[in-house]
């Protein structure tokens, strides 16, 4: 009977093991076709011919495509972990579900800080370094010549990195099992090395979260239809179908004259900005009252308060972590899955804690790409290269690695981190913790009072007479336009 149920076991653990990995592919499968499907969406359209450039253009676009799909992998692995705890406590014994349990939850966090590490120290700089290289010279060209000097790039790129982090923790730590350590690569120096990448990640999310979560507002409402208070659309109609006839008719005869007029193309992207304006206009005039009148302001009424209850919650943590010492994110270990609800609201908490943390990931990618630094990574569609899709990539993979930790360092779900996203060494230090806690807490209060008091610090401008000096945030997002050069200039 022994020798039975040891089988039965063996058999019963292969079959949730194939099960597990089943639905793991099925779900990767899904994120890359979404993955590709947005790549293909923004990627220059290259010629279909079949040379070694297109090889090489496609093998980098499918790892890219790999990358993005363990990003978004990597954002919906807290959500999914924590709707996954709630199904399991309301129903636990249902047969529908027995396929989710708490192996399934670890296997997921695991491969996602696996693929995390390959994707960001093998696959993104093999894709870098094999679409930018030629061939040694000397040897006959062809992708056999790309792939070893691609290899080598690798190896140079390895033994670079790994000599930084080998003085770098010889230097902060000196004992002896220190010393000994550093000479184990798998235990030590990926680990390591990823919680270094972590923590650069979480520092910039500090940076984008709030710049984001201010510059949301300014971008829902381009997206919606702005109430039309005080506002005559009849009349600015009628002006800028005029403006728009008399630069068509200044064009034309500026065209078909013979003589080269230099003033064309600034006349043309005038004419341009005119079209764009008016197809707003059209825009605004057709929508319906509901739409201008409701939509708009509920929805600006909804992020106003997803922002304060994300202000209130760090809050709430700082006091936690002056208070009580399992509050840390390192130091907390509760129960397994489905065994306890991890909010004091049951289901309506966890739902709103899933609706922070994606809200926080969408403001994180807005501030992202709206910082001057990177503003040259926004992509553009059908007109991005694979140089800048490689780009985006390592740079929404860095983001959506540091989300997890973030949301449980800030405070906004009490789950805990699972896999290697738990053994970060600095996730243990109270100094850093509670610094990043009060910097993202005083920094998204300074961004939002800096947004909404930017019409009430014009006006005063306007009566000191300084407005007509340059003052950066002084003007609103309106008084902001392009110069011919790319840069932003204030009116």
């Amino acid at each position: 009977m022994d020798g039975h149920d040891e089988v039965a076991a063996r058999e019963q653990h292969f079959h949730s093991r194939v099960r597990e990995g089943t639905i793991c592919f099925l779900l990767f499968a899904v994120l890359y076709a979404v993955s590709y499907f947005i790549i293909s969406r923004y990627k220059r359209k290259a010629d279909e011919q079949e040379d070694e450039d297109a090889v090489v253009n496609r093998i980098s676009l499918f790892l890219s495509t790999f990358t993005l799909a363990v990003s978004a992998g990597a954002v919906l692995l807290l959500p999914f972990s924590i709707v996954s705890n709630e199904v399991l406590l309301a129903f636990p014994h249902s047969y529908y579900i027995q396929w989710l349990n708490g192996s399934l939850i670890h296997g997921l966090w695991n491969l996602a800080s696996l693929f995390s590490n390959l994707c960001l120290f093998i696959l993104m700089p093999f894709a870098f370094f094999f679409l930018e290289s030629e061939g040694f010279a000397g040897l006959k060209k062809g992708l056999r010549a790309r792939v070893l000097e691609t290899l080598v790039m690798l190896v140079l790129l390895a033994s670079l990195i790994l000599g930084i982090v080998w003085v770098a923790s010889a230097l902060m730590d000196q004992d002896a099992a220190s010393m000994e350590s550093l000479y184990d690569l798998w235990e030590f120096y990926l680990p390591y090395l990823y919680s270094c990448v972590s923590l650069l990640g979480c520092l910039l999310l500090l940076v984008c979260t709030p710049v984001g979560l201010s510059r949301m507002f300014t971008v829902t409402g381009q997206l919606l239809v702005k109430p039309a208070i005080l506002e005559d659309l009849d009349e600015q109609m009628c002006v800028i179908t005029l403006e728009e006839e008399a630069l068509q008719r200044r064009l034309n005869g500026l065209s078909s004259s013979s003589t080269r007029d230099s003033g064309v193309p600034e006349l043309a992207r005038e004419l341009q900005r005119v079209k764009t304006l008016k197809t707003k206009l059209e825009r605004r005039k057709k929508a319906s009252a509901w739409e201008r009148n409701l939509v708009y302001p509920a929805v600006m009424v909804l992020l106003l308060m997803e922002t304060s209850v994300s202000v209130l919650l760090v809050a709430r943590n700082i006091l936690y972590l002056l208070l009580d010492e399992t509050a840390m994110p390192k130091g907390a270990q509760g129960p397994g899955i489905g065994i306890v609800s991890l909010s004091a609201f049951g289901l309506v908490g966890a739902a709103l804690e899933i609706v922070l943390i994606f809200y926080l990931m969408v403001s994180s990618v807005v501030g992202f790409y709206s910082l001057r630094v990177f503003g040259s990574f926004v992509p553009k569609k059908d007109d991005t290269t694979m140089t800048k899709i490689i780009g985006n990539c390592v740079s929404i993979l860095v983001l959506s690695s540091a989300l997890p930790v973030m949301s449980r360092t800030l405070g906004i779900t009490r789950f805990d981190l699972l896999g290697d996203f738990g053994r970060f060494n600095w996730l243990g230090n109270f100094h850093i913790v509670l610094a990043y806690n009060l910097l993202f807490a005083v920094v998204t209060t300074l961004c939002l009072v800096r947004k909404f008091t930017s019409a009430v610090r014009e006006e005063l401008l306007k009566a000191l007479g300084l407005h007509k000096l340059y003052l950066p945030g002084a003007a609103g997002d309106s008084d902001v336009k392009p110069a011919a050069n790319g840069h932003q200039k204030a009116l």
